[in-house]
């Protein structure tokens, strides 16, 4: 889905004549769509994070048409599942071991998977810091899968993801989704969520399956309070 310069604007909290001076200086993927300027919304997420940059104090909201409700946050990790004792020695066997590990249905190509999430991460680390990366395929839709997955996957040992703060990664969330939308919207909510340093912490210490979901739900309940 493409937005505007002013829906850019208001996306990463700046003024418009800041998003055209971007523009000019071609640091901002943009398109030229019957004479204007024009973004993806995954793009500018992508884009946000690569330069630690803050999106918008809410969860995406994008009408195509979808009427189905947006999952929560907990709902979906509970629908992925946390993984403990993910192998390897550097970025793409971790990813490699990751995806062999994720409940996909038997119809999913995990190989595809594997590579898409590989590609994103040449474009650019989804490493946010404080060892934790947010992998998730670029273009978001993958076939047969029915509902959004959030997969938590703690690394047996810690390895270099070319993260912003130079820090090794010891966690993985891979986030897969059949729509666009929403995989916007869990990203959106784990980009929040994920600025609790004492969850960030929390997730250092490799915590159990039901201590995780507990500290997740509480910080996206505290989130939607803190948005009404």
């Amino acid at each position: 889905m493409y937005v505007n310069v002013k829906e850019t604007a208001k996306l990463l909290s700046v003024s418009e004549k800041t998003v055209y001076r971007w523009i000019k200086r071609n640091l901002v993927p943009t398109y030229k769509v019957h004479g204007s300027y024009r973004f993806k919304r995954a793009e500018l997420l992508d884009w946000a994070t690569s330069k630690r940059r803050n999106v918008i104090e809410e969860p995406f909201e994008i009408t195509q048409g979808e009427k189905e409700p947006l999952p929560s946050l907990a709902d979906s990790i509970s629908a992925g599942g946390i993984i403990y004792r993910v192998a390897g020695n550097n970025r793409d066997e971790v990813l490699a071991d990751a995806v062999n590990h994720l409940r996909m249905p038997d119809e999913a190509d995990l190989k595809m998977l594997k590579q898409v999430l590989l590609i994103r991460e040449e474009l650019s680390s989804t490493g946010i810091g404080d060892g934790i990366a947010l992998p998730h395929p670029r273009n978001a839709i993958l076939e047969h899968l029915i509902r959004a997955k959030v997969n938590i996957c703690f690394l047996e040992h810690p390895v270099e993801f070319a993260a912003l703060d130079g820090k090794l990664v010891h966690t993985l969330i891979i986030v897969v989704s059949p729509s666009l939308r929403i995989q916007l919207h869990l990203l959106s909510l784990l980009h929040m969520v994920l600025r609790d340093s004492a969850l960030r912490k929390m997730l250092a210490t490799q915590p159990r399956r039901d201590e995780v979901i507990k500290a997740i739900r509480t910080a996206e309940k505290k989130l939607l309070s803190a948005q009404h």
